[in-house]
This record gives structure tokens, sequence and C-alpha cells, in this order.
């Protein structure tokens, strides 16, 4: 047993359940942004639910896609879905970590016709381009139109993708910083992971990359072997020091010698020029201090000395 529960799964969506591939996708792609769909039906009758297949896909024109997939239990088809090929419009809100235990009560299987927004506590606020409602609550509104929907089966968990264009855009100004930019610690988002788990995006769970859009790093395989290999260093790490613009000169890096934590490494161990261990342990913390250049310059001084 314990040989099998440490073994790596190879899984041949053909050869397992609908049910135990929902399980192992959905568990392994997230988090997953959260659609919360206001439709209308025909008749009037607000409808709103959550849907975390969900993501944007193209600024210009502006056009979201989400899918009230088929359920898993009975193959049956969902409110949203079925209003959406009424009307062609929905607007879908984005979901906050303030509201998200309310949004999770909307999904509840309701009766058709029965107003989630009063269920789950919403307040209905007019839309101007499209028929349904939005949620006055949430941070970020988009009012949008059905241009395709696209039916990729008919058993359950097959997906019905809604292709929506942005009509119309709605952002609080609670959630704005300085500059105008949504920032991301106000809007404070959820997403969706496997099972009952979300995750929060904001505070200590943010962190920053700099993309290498001016320049082109030099990539992982530029640096020297005693770097790639390095017991010290993870593929983060890695990551790091090859996304710089260019590898230290022989000057830059002897002059790596001057700083501070290295004399004190050199006065501890005069041997330590040589120490490939030390280095690295030293290039490590600078490298997780965001100093990764001076960490690049500290790791080539082994093969300034031995070279």
């Amino acid at each position: 047993m314990e040989a099998e529960i440490n073994a790596d799964l190879r899984i041949d969506p053909a050869e397992v359940t609908p049910n135990k591939l929902n399980g192992y996708m959905l568990g392994a792609i997230g988090p997953r942004p959260v659609a919360f769909a206001s439709t209308m039906d025909k008749e009037g009758n607000p409808n709103l639910s959550p849907f975390s297949f969900f993501n944007t896909f193209g600024i210009n024109p502006p056009i979201l896609i989400f899918s009230p997939s088929r359920r898993g239990k009975d193959n049956s088809l969902k409110d949203t879905y079925d209003n959406i090929k009424e009307t062609l419009e929905v607007v879908i809100n984005v979901v906050s970590y303030g509201m998200v235990h309310q949004v999770s009560l909307s999904s509840s299987r309701y009766p058709k016709q029965t107003n989630e927004f009063l269920k789950a506590g919403f307040t209905m606020e007019p839309s101007e381009k499209v028929k349904p409602f939005r949620v006055k609550e949430s941070p970020v509104q988009f009012e949008c139109r059905v241009i395709q929907i696209i039916e990729t089966g008919d058993q359950g968990y097959a997906g019905n993708l809604i292709i929506c264009k942005v009509e119309l855009m709605h952002i609080k100004a609670s959630i704005l910083n300085e500059d105008g930019r949504i920032d991301p610690h106000k809007i404070d988002l959820v997403g969706r992971m496997g099972g009952n788990y979300y995750c929060r995006a904001s505070g200590d769970a943010l962190f920053e990359i700099p993309m290498p859009v001016d320049y082109t790093g030099i990539g992982v395989d530029s640096l020297p072997e005693t770097i790639r290999y390095s017991r010290f260093l993870t593929g983060n790490d890695l990551g790091k020091l090859g996304g710089l613009p260019s590898l230290p000169t022989e000057e830059e890096v002897t002059g790596i010698l001057e700083l501070p934590e290295v004399a004190v490494l050199l006065k501890a161990d005069p041997a330590a020029g040589n120490n490939l261990e030390q280095l690295h342990r030293l290039a490590k913390k600078m490298v997780d201090e965001n100093q990764t250049e001076t960490a690049l310059k500290i790791l080539m001084l082994y093969d300034a000395k031995t070279g």
C-alpha cells in the first residue's frame, strides 16, 4: 500500500471515471478565478451563480470566457446556460474575499426562477447596456454580450464555453491605488482550488516577479555548472539568476571580495574564497533577499579563483 501511495500517477482520461478525473483536474489546475455570473431569463427572472472555469482571453476586443458545465450527477444543464441561450447577455462579477461565503451559498441548487440575489443576500444593481443585474458588492463588474457558445460534449461534466464581449466595465474607487490602477491588495480576490478549497490573493500570498520584457535574460544554460547543479539553489533561484541581462565581468566578480559578508567569511577562513559550499550558502541568502546580481557575483567567485 505504501508503495502505491508513493508512486507517481499516470492518468489516462479514457481509463478513469469522469468524476475521478474531475477531482484530479480541479486539484491540479488552480487557483482558478471565479466568474460570478448574473443572467436573466426571457420572462425577466434573475439568476446568479459562480463558475470557476473562467478567464480573460483577449483585450482588443475584450473577451471573457466561462463554462457552466453539465452537471456530473445527472447530466442536467444549469439555469445560467439556459438563460444565456435565451438572451445572449450576462454580467460577470469578480469575487473578493469579503463576499466569498455568500457566493458559495448562491451555488446551491435552488428551484428554477429562484432569485439567488435574495437567497445569498446580494444587492441587485441595474446594468446600463444589458438586462441582467450587477452585484453591487462585487469590486468589478463586466456587462457582456455573448458572441458564441461552444458545447464541448453532451455527457455529464462536459463544458459549455460562453464567449462574451465586454460592453462596459465597472470598477469601485475603493480598490484603486494612487495611479488609478487596481491594487491587488485592495481588490482582495479569491481563487478556486480543488475540493472545498479556495485561496486568498492578497497579503503575504502576493509576490512580484520582474518580467524580462525590455531585455533578454541570459538563461540558466549560461550559468557555470557549479551554479546550475548547486544543491543549495532551487529552480526558482536559478530562474532569477538566469533572468539577469548579462553575466558579471571578471572585474565585477573579484570586486565582490570587498563586500562585508564576503570579507567576514574570508576572515573566518582564509581558504573560504575557494570554499564552494560557504559561497553558495551566502549567495542563496542574497537571492532570497532579492539581491540577485550580487548573488551571481558571489557564486562566480569560486570559478574566478579556481579557473
